[in-house]
Protein backbone atom coordinates (compact mmCIF):
# COMPACT_ATOMS: atom_id res chain seq x y z
CA UNK A 1 0.00 0.00 0.00
CA UNK A 2 3.00 2.64 1.07
CA UNK A 3 4.45 0.96 -1.71
CA UNK A 4 1.87 2.17 -3.92
CA UNK A 5 1.49 5.68 -2.54
CA UNK A 6 4.94 6.78 -3.33
CA UNK A 7 4.27 5.70 -7.21
CA UNK A 8 1.29 7.67 -7.24
CA UNK A 9 3.03 10.76 -5.59
CA UNK A 10 5.71 10.39 -7.54
CA UNK A 11 4.10 10.55 -10.88
CA UNK A 12 1.68 13.53 -9.59
CA UNK A 13 5.04 15.67 -9.27
CA UNK A 14 6.83 14.66 -12.27
CA UNK A 15 3.49 15.06 -14.14
CA UNK A 16 2.98 18.22 -12.29
CA UNK A 17 6.94 19.46 -13.31
CA UNK A 18 6.36 18.76 -16.71
CA UNK A 19 3.06 20.67 -17.09
CA UNK A 20 4.54 23.76 -15.38
CA UNK A 21 7.78 23.12 -17.60
CA UNK A 22 5.21 23.11 -21.21
CA UNK A 23 3.38 26.46 -19.31
CA UNK A 24 6.13 28.10 -20.17
CA UNK A 25 5.43 28.32 -23.59
CA UNK A 26 2.65 30.55 -23.28
CA UNK A 27 -0.51 29.67 -25.43
CA UNK A 28 -1.15 32.12 -28.15
CA UNK A 29 -3.85 32.21 -31.29
CA UNK A 30 -3.31 34.62 -34.08
CA UNK A 31 -6.00 35.17 -36.44
CA UNK A 32 -6.36 36.35 -39.83
CA UNK A 33 -8.08 39.00 -42.00
CA UNK A 34 -10.67 36.53 -42.67
CA UNK A 35 -10.94 35.18 -38.50
CA UNK A 36 -8.52 32.18 -39.38
CA UNK A 37 -6.58 30.82 -36.54
CA UNK A 38 -3.51 29.86 -36.01
CA UNK A 39 -2.32 28.57 -32.71
CA UNK A 40 1.00 28.73 -31.63
CA UNK A 41 3.34 28.54 -28.13
CA UNK A 42 5.97 31.26 -27.47
CA UNK A 43 8.61 30.89 -25.01
CA UNK A 44 10.05 34.49 -23.47
CA UNK A 45 13.80 34.76 -22.08
CA UNK A 46 13.89 35.08 -18.04
CA UNK A 47 13.48 38.45 -17.24
CA UNK A 48 11.99 39.31 -20.89
CA UNK A 49 12.18 42.93 -21.57
CA UNK A 50 11.20 45.21 -24.31
CA UNK A 51 14.04 47.47 -24.04
CA UNK A 52 16.51 44.83 -25.51
CA UNK A 53 16.44 42.89 -28.58
CA UNK A 54 16.52 38.83 -28.45
CA UNK A 55 16.90 36.43 -31.41
CA UNK A 56 13.69 34.64 -32.43
CA UNK A 57 13.39 30.84 -33.34
CA UNK A 58 10.59 29.67 -35.27
CA UNK A 59 10.00 25.71 -34.97
CA UNK A 60 7.91 23.85 -37.70
CA UNK A 61 7.00 20.50 -36.58
CA UNK A 62 6.26 17.21 -38.33
CA UNK A 63 2.91 15.70 -40.11
CA UNK A 64 2.53 14.11 -36.80
CA UNK A 65 1.63 17.19 -34.26
CA UNK A 66 -0.30 18.70 -37.11
CA UNK A 67 -3.92 19.51 -34.93
CA UNK A 68 -5.98 21.79 -33.06
CA UNK A 69 -4.89 21.43 -29.41
CA UNK A 70 -2.37 23.57 -29.31
CA UNK A 71 0.20 21.14 -27.29
CA UNK A 72 1.59 18.11 -29.94
CA UNK A 73 4.14 21.01 -31.73
CA UNK A 74 5.81 21.23 -28.36
CA UNK A 75 6.68 17.05 -28.69
CA UNK A 76 9.70 17.15 -30.17
CA UNK A 77 12.12 20.60 -29.74
CA UNK A 78 10.28 22.06 -26.93
CA UNK A 79 12.59 20.53 -24.46
CA UNK A 80 15.67 21.98 -26.11
CA UNK A 81 14.83 25.61 -25.44
CA UNK A 82 13.26 24.63 -21.93
CA UNK A 83 16.63 23.62 -20.82
CA UNK A 84 17.68 25.85 -17.84
CA UNK A 85 21.23 25.86 -19.16
CA UNK A 86 20.32 26.34 -22.70
CA UNK A 87 17.86 29.78 -21.53
CA UNK A 88 20.41 30.98 -19.70
CA UNK A 89 23.26 30.91 -22.07
CA UNK A 90 21.01 31.95 -25.55
CA UNK A 91 18.12 33.74 -24.60
CA UNK A 92 15.41 34.06 -27.26
CA UNK A 93 11.93 34.26 -28.36
CA UNK A 94 10.80 31.17 -29.47
CA UNK A 95 7.72 29.82 -31.59
CA UNK A 96 6.18 26.38 -32.42
CA UNK A 97 3.56 27.48 -34.31
CA UNK A 98 0.96 24.79 -34.83
CA UNK A 99 -0.29 23.29 -38.60
CA UNK A 100 -3.92 22.31 -39.04
CA UNK A 101 -4.49 19.15 -40.18
CA UNK A 102 -4.39 17.21 -43.14
CA UNK A 103 -5.09 18.42 -46.10
CA UNK A 104 -2.90 20.87 -44.84
CA UNK A 105 0.57 21.13 -44.87
CA UNK A 106 3.98 23.80 -44.34
CA UNK A 107 5.24 23.44 -47.97
CA UNK A 108 3.66 22.21 -50.99
CA UNK A 109 4.83 18.95 -51.88
CA UNK A 110 3.65 15.77 -54.18
CA UNK A 111 4.51 12.41 -52.68
CA UNK A 112 5.37 9.95 -55.45
CA UNK A 113 6.31 6.69 -55.70
CA UNK A 114 9.15 5.10 -58.21
CA UNK A 115 10.88 1.63 -58.25
CA UNK A 116 9.54 0.68 -54.59
CA UNK A 117 10.75 3.67 -53.26
CA UNK A 118 9.02 7.33 -52.48
CA UNK A 119 10.34 10.64 -53.26
CA UNK A 120 9.16 13.70 -53.45
CA UNK A 121 8.14 16.98 -55.84
CA UNK A 122 8.18 20.67 -54.33
CA UNK A 123 6.75 22.50 -56.77
CA UNK A 124 6.72 26.34 -56.69
CA UNK A 125 3.55 27.97 -56.12
CA UNK A 126 2.64 31.92 -55.85
CA UNK A 127 0.48 31.38 -52.77
CA UNK A 128 1.34 29.10 -49.61
CA UNK A 129 -0.25 26.62 -48.02
CA UNK A 130 -3.11 28.24 -45.63
CA UNK A 131 -1.16 27.80 -42.31
CA UNK A 132 2.15 28.72 -43.75
CA UNK A 133 0.68 31.75 -44.83
CA UNK A 134 -0.48 32.76 -41.12
CA UNK A 135 3.00 31.82 -40.10
CA UNK A 136 4.55 34.44 -42.44
CA UNK A 137 2.00 37.36 -41.18
CA UNK A 138 2.33 35.92 -37.77
CA UNK A 139 6.27 36.64 -38.16
CA UNK A 140 5.88 39.84 -39.07
CA UNK A 141 3.48 40.88 -36.33
CA UNK A 142 5.63 39.34 -34.02
CA UNK A 143 8.78 41.42 -35.57
CA UNK A 144 6.81 44.68 -34.89
CA UNK A 145 5.01 43.98 -31.49
CA UNK A 146 8.12 42.13 -29.46
CA UNK A 147 11.79 42.86 -28.76
CA UNK A 148 12.91 40.85 -31.78
CA UNK A 149 16.73 41.31 -33.10
CA UNK A 150 15.84 41.97 -36.60
CA UNK A 151 19.29 39.98 -37.93
CA UNK A 152 18.80 36.96 -35.80
CA UNK A 153 15.81 35.22 -36.67
CA UNK A 154 15.91 31.57 -37.07
CA UNK A 155 13.62 28.63 -38.74
CA UNK A 156 14.25 25.07 -37.65
CA UNK A 157 12.15 22.61 -38.39
CA UNK A 158 11.90 18.59 -38.73
CA UNK A 159 10.19 16.31 -41.63
CA UNK A 160 7.56 18.00 -42.81
CA UNK A 161 8.94 21.19 -40.72
CA UNK A 162 12.29 20.74 -42.42
CA UNK A 163 10.03 20.87 -45.61
CA UNK A 164 8.46 23.94 -44.78
CA UNK A 165 11.85 25.54 -43.24
CA UNK A 166 13.16 25.13 -47.37
CA UNK A 167 9.96 26.74 -48.78
CA UNK A 168 9.86 29.73 -46.19
CA UNK A 169 13.22 30.34 -46.64
CA UNK A 170 12.44 30.88 -50.47
CA UNK A 171 9.60 32.86 -49.79
CA UNK A 172 11.80 35.07 -47.13
CA UNK A 173 15.01 35.16 -48.36
CA UNK A 174 16.66 37.74 -46.93
CA UNK A 175 15.03 36.97 -43.30
CA UNK A 176 16.59 34.17 -41.85
CA UNK A 177 20.81 33.99 -40.32
CA UNK A 178 20.34 30.67 -40.00
CA UNK A 179 18.24 27.45 -40.63
CA UNK A 180 18.34 24.13 -39.67
CA UNK A 181 16.35 22.00 -41.99
CA UNK A 182 16.14 18.21 -40.12
CA UNK A 183 14.86 14.64 -42.56
CA UNK A 184 13.37 17.35 -44.92
CA UNK A 185 14.14 18.71 -48.52
CA UNK A 186 13.40 21.29 -50.98
CA UNK A 187 13.26 22.35 -54.12
CA UNK A 188 16.78 22.64 -55.38
CA UNK A 189 15.50 25.68 -58.11
CA UNK A 190 15.01 28.15 -54.74
CA UNK A 191 18.63 27.91 -53.12
CA UNK A 192 20.03 30.49 -54.84
CA UNK A 193 17.81 32.59 -53.32
CA UNK A 194 18.30 32.05 -49.66
CA UNK A 195 21.77 31.19 -50.11
CA UNK A 196 23.50 34.74 -49.95
CA UNK A 197 22.04 35.57 -46.44
CA UNK A 198 21.26 32.36 -44.48
CA UNK A 199 23.73 29.91 -43.00
CA UNK A 200 22.55 26.55 -42.72
CA UNK A 201 22.96 23.52 -40.95
CA UNK A 202 21.22 20.44 -42.74
CA UNK A 203 20.51 16.96 -41.04
CA UNK A 204 19.21 13.63 -41.97
CA UNK A 205 20.13 9.81 -41.24
CA UNK A 206 21.18 7.54 -43.70
CA UNK A 207 18.60 4.39 -43.29
CA UNK A 208 15.73 7.43 -43.20
CA UNK A 209 12.50 5.47 -44.94
CA UNK A 210 10.03 7.90 -44.86
CA UNK A 211 12.21 11.02 -46.29
CA UNK A 212 14.67 9.60 -48.23
CA UNK A 213 18.24 11.12 -47.54
CA UNK A 214 18.83 12.12 -51.41
CA UNK A 215 16.12 14.55 -50.50
CA UNK A 216 18.86 16.46 -48.10
CA UNK A 217 21.45 15.73 -50.33
CA UNK A 218 20.49 17.31 -53.06
CA UNK A 219 19.97 20.75 -51.32
CA UNK A 220 23.19 20.29 -50.05
CA UNK A 221 24.53 20.24 -53.33
CA UNK A 222 22.51 23.00 -54.48
CA UNK A 223 22.99 25.15 -51.80
CA UNK A 224 26.57 24.77 -52.67
CA UNK A 225 26.45 25.19 -56.19
CA UNK A 226 24.86 28.64 -55.07
CA UNK A 227 27.84 29.79 -52.54
CA UNK A 228 25.52 29.40 -49.59
CA UNK A 229 27.21 28.62 -45.88
CA UNK A 230 26.18 25.08 -45.43
CA UNK A 231 26.70 22.22 -43.11
CA UNK A 232 25.62 18.97 -43.64
CA UNK A 233 25.54 16.16 -41.20
CA UNK A 234 24.46 12.89 -41.73
CA UNK A 235 23.77 9.91 -38.90
CA UNK A 236 24.95 6.54 -40.30
CA UNK A 237 22.21 3.76 -39.20
CA UNK A 238 19.40 6.59 -38.00
CA UNK A 239 16.36 6.25 -39.20
CA UNK A 240 13.71 8.85 -39.51
CA UNK A 241 13.82 10.13 -35.89
CA UNK A 242 17.23 12.10 -36.82
CA UNK A 243 15.79 15.07 -34.81
CA UNK A 244 16.61 13.31 -31.51
CA UNK A 245 20.60 13.29 -32.75
CA UNK A 246 20.04 16.75 -33.88
CA UNK A 247 19.31 17.91 -29.89
CA UNK A 248 21.83 16.63 -28.75
CA UNK A 249 24.50 17.97 -31.02
CA UNK A 250 26.89 20.10 -28.01
CA UNK A 251 27.73 23.06 -31.05
CA UNK A 252 24.39 23.29 -32.37
CA UNK A 253 22.82 26.19 -30.11
CA UNK A 254 26.30 27.75 -30.46
CA UNK A 255 26.47 27.70 -34.11
CA UNK A 256 22.68 29.08 -34.67
CA UNK A 257 22.81 31.52 -32.20
CA UNK A 258 25.76 33.14 -33.29
CA UNK A 259 24.96 33.92 -36.71
CA UNK A 260 23.48 37.03 -37.68
CA UNK A 261 21.75 38.09 -41.28
CA UNK A 262 24.00 37.88 -44.17
CA UNK A 263 27.12 37.08 -41.82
Amino acid sequence: MKYRVLISLTMFFFTKLFGQDSSAYEKRTYLDANGDSLHYRILYPKNYHKNKKYPLVLFLHGAGERGYDNAAQLTHGGKLFLDSKNRRKYPAIVVFPQCKPQPDYWAHMTLKRENNSNYREFPVMAEPKPSMKRVMELLVKLQQEEAVDQDRLYVMGLSMGGMGTFELLSRLPNTFAAAVPICGGGNVTQAEKYAPNTGLWIFHGDEDEVVLPEESRKMYAALQAAGAKVKYTEYKGVKHDSWNRVFAEKGLLKWLFNKKLGN
